[in-house]
Formats: C-alpha cells, sequence, structure tokens
C-alpha cells in the first residue's frame, strides 16, 4: 500500500443493538462483568502488603520495601500481559473466548494465594497475571466495538464502563475487610485468607455472566473465521501453563530488573504499532506517534497514582490519625474513597466534557488535567506532613482528600485514555494497541512499587521518609502535566482530527 493511502481502513459494520438508557445493550452486560472482575481484583488490593508484611516478615516494617516492590512488580506484570493477551485476541482466538479463558485462570490464581507458602503466594499471583492479561485488554476493546468511530455516545460509553469498574472496587475492600476481620477473624489477627477466596469467588461469578451474556453481542468478539472449533482454546489453554511459570520468574527478578524487561517490551511494542501504522499510510503513523506519546506520560501519572495501594497503605495504617470520634476508620475502607469518588464524579465530568463543546479539551490536555490534578493531590500531602502531624499523625481528611483528588485526575485520563486507544491504534491491530495501552500502565505500576520502598526506606516509612518522597512526587506530576499542556498543538495535529 502506498505511504499516501489512507489510514482509514474500512471499520467493521456495527450490529445495531437496541439500547438501554440510550446506549447498546450489550454494554449493560459488559458493565457487569467487568463489575464482578473488578470486584476480585480489588478485593485483595487492600490486603496484599499488610499480608506480605505480616504473613513473610512477621509483621516487621522493615518489610514494607519489599512488600512495595512485589506489590508494583505484580501490577506491572499484570498490565504487561495485556500486551499478548490483546494480540491473542486479535489474531488466535478471538475477544470472548479470551475474556472466558482469562476469567477461569484467574479465578484459579487468586484461589490460590490463600494458601499461606510464599512460593505458592507468588505462583498465585502469577496466575492471576496470566489470567488478567487475556482478559482485561479485550472486555475493555469490546466496549469500543459496540460503537462506530464517529457515535457521539462513544466516549460517554466508555465513562459508563469505567463506572462498573469502580463500583465493583468500592464494593470489594469494604466487604473483604468486614469478612476477614469481623466474621473469620479480628482487627488484630485478619483472616488475609478469606480475602483472596471471597475474590475468587467474585471472579467466577464474572465468568458465568459474561457466558450467559455474550450472545446478546450479535457475533462481535467471535472467533476468526475459521478458528471457531476448539482446537485453538487448547492451544491457548497450554500455552498459558507455560506462561505462568515465566510470570512467577519475572516476580521474583525483583523490580529493578523488571523495569528493564517492560522498557524492551515497550520499545518492541512501539515499533510493530508503527510498522503497521506505516502501512496504512502517513494519517495511520502520525496516530501512532501521537497515541505512543501520550503512553509515555500515562507513565508518569500510574507511577505516582498507585501509591494507593503501598505507600499510601502504610501510610494509612501508621500516620493517619483514622480515629473518628472513638471509632476507627478501617485502612481497607480507603481504597473505596477512590471509586466513591469515581462513582460520584464520573457523570458530572462526562456532563461537562459533553456541555463543554467546542471548548472540550482535546485529549492530550486532558492528560495533562489528570497529571496537574494528581499533583495537586500530592501537594497536600506535603502540606499535611509538615504543617499538620500531630503525635506523630496527620488528620484522616488529608489522606481522604488526596483519593478524592487523585480521581478527579483519573477521570480525566483513564477513561478518555481507553476510548482514544481504539481511535488512534491501526484498525487491525486495536487490541495490541490496548494491550500497549495497559503495558505503559504496568510500568507506571512498577516504578510505583520502587518508588514506594523508597518512601517507606529499610526500617518502615516514617513523616519525614514520606515528606522527602511525596514533595518529589509533586514536583514530577506538576512538571510532566505543565510539559504535556505545551505539547497538546503538535500532538493534535499528529491526531488528524480525532477528539
Amino acid at each position: 500500500m502506498s505511504l499516501n493511502a489512507t489510514a482509514n481502513t474500512p471499520e467493521p459494520a456495527v450490529p445495531e443493538f437496541k439500547t438501554t438508557l440510550g446506549h447498546p445493550r450489550p454494554l449493560w452486560m459488559l458493565f457487569m462483568t467487568e463489575f464482578w472482575e473488578r470486584f476480585a481484583f480489588y478485593g485483595i488490593r487492600w490486603a496484599l502488603v499488610l499480608y506480605i508484611v505480616s504473613q513473610f516478615y512477621n509483621g516487621d516494617a522493615g518489610g514494607e520495601a519489599a512488600a512495595s516492590r512485589t506489590y508494583g512488580a505484580y501490577l506491572a506484570l499484570v498490565y504487561a500481559a495485556a500486551i499478548f493477551g490483546g494480540y491473542i485476541a486479535d489474531r488466535v482466538l478471538g475477544y470472548q473466548r479470551s475474556i472466558l479463558t482469562g476469567a477461569v485462570i484467574m479465578a484459579a490464581g487468586l484461589f490460590m494465594i490463600s494458601l499461606p507458602n510464599h512460593q505458592v503466594f507468588e505462583l498465585g499471583l502469577a496466575t492471576i497475571i496470566v489470567g488478567n492479561g487475556l482478559f482485561k485488554p479485550n472486555i475493555s476493546t469490546m466496549v469500543g466495538k459496540l460503537y462506530r468511530l464517529d457515535d457521539p455516545r462513544r466516549d460517554s460509553g466508555f465513562t459508563i464502563f469505567y463506572m462498573g469498574i469502580n463500583i465493583g472496587a468500592m464494593i470489594a475492600p469494604v466487604l473483604t475487610e468486614y469478612l476477614a476481620r469481623k466474621v473469620f477473624g479480628t482487627s488484630a489477627m485478619p483472616s488475609y485468607k478469606v480475602v483472596f477466596i471471597a475474590s475468587g469467588v467474585g471472579m467466577l461469578i464474572s465468568l458465568v455472566w459474561f457466558y450467559i451474556g455474550r450472545k446478546g453481542l450479535q457475533g462481535i468478539g467471535a472467533p476468526p473465521v475459521g478458528a471457531e472449533g476448539y482446537g485453538r482454546i487448547v492451544m491457548v489453554a497450554v500455552g498459558s501453563l507455560v506462561a505462568i511459570p515465566v510470570a512467577f520468574f519475572l516476580l521474583s527478578t525483583g523490580a529493578t530488573a523488571l523495569a528493564w524487561i517492560l522498557l524492551v517490551l515497550f520499545i518492541a511494542l512501539a515499533v510493530l504499532l508503527l510498522v503497521e501504522g506505516i502501512r496504512n499510510g502517513k494519517v495511520a503513523r502520525d496516530r501512532v506517534i501521537a497515541m505512543l506519546i501520550i503512553f509515555a506520560f500515562n507513565v508518569m501519572f500510574w507511577m505516582f497514582f498507585e501509591q494507593a495501594g503501598s505507600s499510601f497503605t502504610f501510610l494509612a495504617d501508621n500516620i493517619v490519625n483514622r480515629n473518628l470520634g472513638g471509632w476507627e476508620f478501617p485502612t481497607a475502607w480507603f481504597q473505596s474513597v477512590n471509586s466513591v469518588a469515581i462513582i460520584t464524579l464520573a457523570p458530572i465530568i462526562a456532563w461537562i466534557w459533553v456541555a463543554m463543546g467546542r471548548a472540550n479539551p482535546s485529549i492530550p490536555r486532558k492528560f495533562g488535567l489528570g497529571l496537574l490534578f494528581n499533583g495537586a493531590a500530592f501537594a497536600l500531602l506535603m502540606f499535611a506532613l509538615s504543617q499538620l502531624v500531630v503525635d506523630g499523625k496527620i488528620p484522616f481528611w488529608t489522606l481522604f482528600m488526596v483519593y478524592v483528588i487523585q480521581s478527579i485526575g483519573e477521570l480525566c485520563l483513564s477513561p478518555i485514555g481507553l476510548s482514544m486507544v481504539t481511535k488512534l491504534a491501526p484498525v487491525r491491530l486495536v487490541g495490541f494497541g490496548m494491550g500497549g495501552w495497559f503495558l505503559s500502565t504496568g510500568i507506571g505500576n512498577n516504578l510505583s512499587g520502587i518508588f514506594a520502598g523508597v518512601v517507606s526506606g529499610e526500617g518502615g516509612m516514617t513523616v519525614e521518609s514520606a515528606l522527602k518522597g511525596y514533595t518529589f512526587g509533586f514536583w514530577a506530576l506538576i512538571g510532566s502535566g505543565v510539559i504535556l499542556f505545551l505539547l497538546a498543538p503538535l500532538i493534535n495535529k499528529l491526531m488528524h482530527g480525532v477528539k
């Protein structure tokens, strides 16, 4: 194909779906499937670093840094695996079967981590990584396939889908914390095993929900022509069994070594996407370049946003005054603040984008706003840790508001990012492009674990170590946001009219 050819490979026909609340009905099925998968994923989030320190370091605060690095590496590999999951869905299995296969593998991993053995625990994390790689990028891609590229409901649909993610993430910490501390354990000795089992059950519900509801998709995400048999499912299942030990090895290599491995993967992915873009012409090439630039800033956002599951957890447990009139706010419940804020603010933000009309900020400027709001959250932490410390504790409201402010930044960036990939990625490799989005998120998550380890230091988090680390986070985020605003006109030009 000539380099002068247009990037606009004819887009696949979209079925005429019946609508509910103005959106295609399958959106709501995908909404609930993702709800239960996120319930499973976030159900274990609050407990992981606390469990690692308690179970494998005998409660010694010196284990905080190692726990944070493990957590960051685990999240990084979860998102990096999305590259391969997206490719398998695009070229081998189809989106529906990839989602079902991934759900089965994820459920197995969640039940495995309930066993109190360090190697089995990490093998269980590796199993979750492989399963999530098959599940996560492909269900997001399928949301995009419900709409034409020029459908004005598209961004709104992704925002609704994002609310499903956050409703599951909101309920999970509250329910699993209640089971762990009140039903099967105590505040002093929570039963973390129950947290992991409950999350496994949630994953099984997600599997059944999608299996039953997929008929409504009218063929969207079905296996490629000629691949309708079960041979490829067996092939992917065997490949997954091989991939689990590989993920286990990468998890145990350490966060620093993993950072270099992920960088190599990102470069390889960027080259493949660029080659495909060049094949489709100048417009497609430029759009891929724009997408890759935004991926780089996405790394910075998640490096600091994902302190929520690592250093912010230790901050909440040790340095935040959680006593509210004689009742102690559970550490786990901080994980739900972000989700409550998303659910509350998502419709408002979605309405604002529509109401602004022609003044609606471009994609890169929305990303810039995300970085700046994230930086504002770290500014509040800097203020609290330098001005509001009483008896070694900072006020409850400060960390609570940090989560709220970060959530505004997330709404400016994350749902817009999912939609952006489906618009800018080459048509034949949309799933692969979505994998690239999650890989950039994964790189940020791995760096978040390394950064959280520095914040905690060798002997556990202190007010001084937290203030030093979070001050660095503030300047890094504000600087990145300003740079992205300055680059926005160039990136918009490369996007060739995509809004």
